[in-house]
């Protein structure tokens, strides 16, 4: 599958992207190269082949490698004073963020 000039300025708007003729032509030919890369993957022949939950999980126990998800750090009042003092806005102890859906 390719892409036309077409479908990377279909896109360029989807995306509300405003792209010059050399950035839609630099995005035409990044696109078709992961287009290309895609295709080659999905022709590799994978029968036989068990899934993994992870690819490290072919060289060792992964794990192993990975740490229990245990609470490591009390929570305190000074501790989330500090944590908030850098926000811009904050009330009882949450951040406060701009509305961006109405």
């Amino acid at each position: 599958m390719s892409l036309t000039p077409a479908d990377v300025s279909r896109i360029a708007r989807l995306a509300r992207l405003e792209l010059n003729e050399q950035e839609q032509a630099t995005a035409l030919n990044e696109l078709n190269s992961m287009l290309g890369l895609i295709e080659q993957l999905q022709s590799v022949d994978t029968s036989g082949v068990q899934p993994l939950a992870h690819p490290l999980s072919v060289h060792e126990e992964i794990s192993l490698r990975l740490r229990e998800d245990v609470v490591t750090e009390t929570p305190s009042e000074q501790t989330r004073a500090s944590l908030m003092s850098n926000t811009p806005a904050e009330s009882e102890g949450l951040f406060l963020v701009p509305k961006v859906i109405e």
